[in-house]
This record gives C-alpha cells, structure tokens and sequence, in this order.
C-alpha cells in the first residue's frame, strides 16, 4: 500500500524486483567520520589502541557471535585481544554458548552506546563484521567511518558496501587464518584503514544520505 519502497542496498532492490516484482529507491544508511581518543571506556575493560579486534552486534546465530568466539579462540597465543560487544535479550542458550570460554583474552563487553561505543571503534585494531542478512549494515559503516581495517562475512551486502577497502572470509577456517594474517601484516591493516575513510566520505556521508531522503520527499509531494 505504500507509495514509495526504499532499500538501504542496491542487493536488496534487485532481489526485491526479482522476487517480487516491486521496485524501490535505494538511499543507503550513512556514517559520521570519528576519531575518539582512549578515554574511560577502554580503561573500564583494560584496552590499548590497536591491541583488540572488535566485533559488535546482538548475540544470534545469523550474527555469527559464536563462530566469531571459537575462531579467536582457536588461535594460540594472539597478539590482539577479541572485545565482543552486544547481547540479546532472548537466545539465552545460544549467548551461553557464546561465552563459554575461558580464554582471557576475549572480553565481553555487554551493551555499549555513544561515546563508549565510540570510543571502542575508534580505538581497535581490526573490526570484524560476520553478519549473513541484511542491508547496509549500521554497524559496518560506523566502524569504516571510525577508520577501521574490517574484516567481513564475504556476503553481497557487505561487498557492496566495503568493496576493496577490507577483506573477507568464508567460514571458521578461513576467519580465523585472516585474523592470524592480519594481526601480523599492520601495513595492510593501515592501508584499508585509510580506504574505509575514502568509502564513507565518497558514498556514506551523512550530508550525502540527508541530500538523497530530500529529494525523495520533495517527488513524493510533486506526484
């Protein structure tokens, strides 16, 4: 019933007009360019810049939190620590199979929101997005905008979104070989950081995303 259908991925517009004959707009979700010093937030959980890989969504199985977990854990004696940020208030059997670990290099953060969020994406070395479904994920583009290395499920969304600025992996294996690989390599850490900033300013900034919702409202009025 809905005059207009938008789309935040260009993925999710063609598979909306294959499966359903329906067309859209797409206008994609944006991002701010942050750069948070460390500050109370990596105090709270014993953290130094550029020593942690970060992962941040709701603790489900579609989000991968588990693989994630078991693909750190499996390495021996990393050089990073693994901040795994989220939760869930449901899949209590799912979340306790995500924290079951002893390793003391993995830090469960709980729910984490503004500057202390802010500050975690700022401040880490590489930012995993393991993710299945979805659009252009918020998550991705405030992390690429915090000037992140990501390393990214190797889904169409997230290859629309990240393009050449990051790497991707295809199961436990292949995620974990990818952590090891870039843990030791921090020039090509450094250079996709500096491309996931170039991403976001070129097609995910804020101004851009605002400039595109404004010209849709203003068609919809003209119609």
């Amino acid at each position: 019933m809905a005059d207009t259908v938008v789309t935040d991925c260009r993925w999710v517009k063609e598979y909306y007009s294959e499966r359903y004959g329906k067309d859209s707009v797409y206008v994609a979700y944006g991002a701010e360019i942050i750069d948070y010093p460390p500050g109370d937030a990596l105090r709270k959980f014993g953290l130094n810049k550029d020593e942690y890989i970060l992962y941040v969504s709701r603790f489900e199985p579609e989000n991968n939190a588990l693989l994630v977990r078991e693909a750190f854990d499996s390495i021996e004696n990393p050089a990073k620590k693994l901040v795994m940020v989220g939760d869930a208030p449901y899949a209590d059997a799912y979340i306790k199979q995500v924290k079951n670990t002893g390793n003391p290099a993995i830090i469960f953060t709980g729910y984490q929101y503004g500057d202390a969020y802010r500050e975690l994406l700022s401040n880490a070395y590489l930012y995993i997005q393991a993710t299945e479904v979805g659009g252009t994920h918020p998550a991705l583009v405030e992390a690429m905008g915090a000037g992140n290395c990501v390393l990214a499920n190797d889904v169409p969304e997230h290859r629309e979104v990240l393009r050449d600025a990051g790497f991707y992996y295809k199961g436990n294996e292949d995620l974990k070989e990818k952590m090891m690989f870039l843990m030791d390599n921090k020039e090509n850490v450094k250079e996709k950081k500096k491309a996931a900033i170039e991403v976001i300013e070129r097609e995910y900034s804020w101004e851009k995303i605002t400039d595109e919702y404004e010209r849709l409202f203003l068609n919809l009025v003209e119609q």
